[in-house]
């Protein structure tokens, strides 16, 4: 089962970047790029969330009920025209519902990391998400996933790199060890500069591909 990262440079990720690009009116590099860094912090908070039996309740009736997977079937009709508004709607139904109150951080560290204005980059999450609630729920048929841990392997497999890779993503997306992924998502995302190789940079630098 391949990553989240290698079905962005997929045909179907061209796809979905360059529709999502047309939406949003920003270049296909830049919102590669953004879709890069972001599509691994949704997977990590899907994980944190599916982490207890309520969440993992609910994800797997999402992936088994409405999001099946039926969205990647008409990417082409999904962009033509414009992403529909119930799209969109849906898309900041599920950022509420993983990322919480660190929302507003996460949008505004992702929008200084690509430099694109983070309206912009709250409308490319309302896309993605939705898109990668999709895939999830494609593999999870695929897969005859029905429980928690076959949920808990489909995260893990999706997110690329194992276990000893999505520990660190965790562990420096929950620095303060709080039990919230999300806690220092900001700090983690803008501290990839050059200062830091051996550090946080050169860790999320391999991590995102950059």
């Amino acid at each position: 089962m391949s990553g989240i990262l290698d079905l962005l440079n997929s045909p179907m990720g061209k796809q979905i970047i360059s529709g999502v690009s047309s939406q949003t009116g920003q270049s296909q590099d830049k919102t590669g790029d953004l879709l890069s860094m972001a599509m691994p912090v949704l997977m990590g908070a899907m994980q944190r969330n599916a982490s207890t039996p309520e969440g993992a309740s609910g994800l797997l009736g999402a992936l088994t009920g409405k999001h099946t997977g039926g969205i990647l079937d008409n990417l082409g009709g999904l962009f033509d025209g414009g992403v529909d508004q119930s799209v969109t709607n849906d898309g900041a139904g599920i950022l509420g519902h993983i990322l919480g109150n660190k929302q507003p951080a996460v949008e505004n560290a992702l929008s200084q990391k690509s430099g694109i204005d983070a309206g912009s980059v709250a409308q490319i999450l309302k896309v993605a998400a939705p898109i990668l609630l999709g895939v999830l729920g494609k593999q999870a048929k695929q897969n005859n996933v029905n429980d928690a841990n076959g949920l808990s392997g489909l995260l893990g497999s999706m997110s690329g790199g194992g276990a000893k890779q999505q520990s660190l993503i965790e562990s420096f997306l929950d620095a303060d060890g709080d039990g919230s992924i999300l806690d220092d998502v900001a700090g983690m995302l803008l501290s990839s500069g050059g200062k830091k190789k051996g550090g946080l940079g050169g860790l999320l630098g391999g991590l995102f591909g950059k």
